[in-house]
């Protein structure tokens, strides 16, 4: 299988580090990753600058070719997809990651691991975003969960990606044998409070700092904060189709079916 890997946390991060080793030894993997942690970069596009892309001249990791960009995730696997893979190498799986942090419930929003997938699949391939839901980022943190996208990959062989849909996976910070397994889960609601420290500079001035706490869920809840929170590696399908047809029809009861036609303004 031919493999396009990014990541947000740029192309010197142990987690793309660690996955592409470890997919590399069954695949052909490439690499198109940024020059730099662009984290939290949400699913934002290079538009009013030079994107630039380069290519290392000895490939990292166990891929097959790698580049870098001074360009967004999103950027990475677009301009990978679409001018820089050549036809020959045009991939049959995106895989953003592994994330250096978990990405859960409405947080993905923000995410740039899990729009690095989403451009994926709005290009038509099948894509997965991948995240440890840990702060300890040493090489030796990223085995298992690279494993288990090895695992992962043999067991989804005959699944059939949904259009416009991603798997979204979080790993609990743990050894193998002390995970308590798989949870098909759906996205939570948040996991921070948004709560801001107003603080004062050395120099008298005004800043904030985001601290929010963290939000408790019930432990029998079917969500992905609640599964990671268990010691459970959760799945959830998202999907970046967001018309909320049940609305368009209540809206068009109200604004178009009065007199049968909706040009009441």
């Amino acid at each position: 299988m031919k493999i396009l890997i990014s990541n947000d946390d740029g192309i010197a991060a142990n987690g793309i580090r660690a996955l592409s080793e470890a997919l590399s030894e069954e695949h052909d993997v490439y690499i198109i990753a940024p020059d730099r942690e662009r984290s939290a970069a949400g699913h934002s596009l290079t538009l009013h600058t030079p994107l630039r892309v380069e290519e290392l001249e000895e490939p990292v990791y166990g891929a097959k070719r790698a580049w870098v960009t001074n360009g967004t995730p999103g950027d990475c696997v677009k301009i990978g997809i679409s001018a820089i893979l050549s036809e020959e190498e045009q991939p049959d799986l995106v895989i953003s990651g592994i994330n250096h942090g978990p990405n859960l419930g409405s947080d993905i929003l923000y995410s740039g691991t899990v729009s690095c997938a989403m451009e994926g699949a709005m290009l038509g391939v099948p894509s997965i975003a991948v995240s440890l839901a840990s702060m300890h980022y040493e090489p030796e943190n990223f085995r298992f969960s690279a494993h288990f996208v090895c695992a992962l990959l043999k067991k989804l062989k005959d699944f059939e990606f949904p259009s416009k849909c991603i798997l979204n996976i979080n790993v609990p910070p743990l050894d193998g044998e002390d995970i308590a397994g798989v949870a098909i889960a759906e996205l939570g609601n948040k996991m921070f409070t948004d709560n801001y420290e107003k603080r004062v500079d050395p120099r008298g001035k005004v800043y904030y700092w985001m601290a929010g706490e963290l939000i408790t869920e019930p432990e029998d809840a079917r969500t992905d904060l609640a599964a990671v929170r268990n010691n459970k590696i959760s799945i959830t399908p998202v999907t970046f189709e967001m018309t909320r047809v049940e609305t368009m029809l209540d809206l068009d009861k109200i604004l178009c079916r009065d007199k049968g036609y909706c040009s009441w303004f």
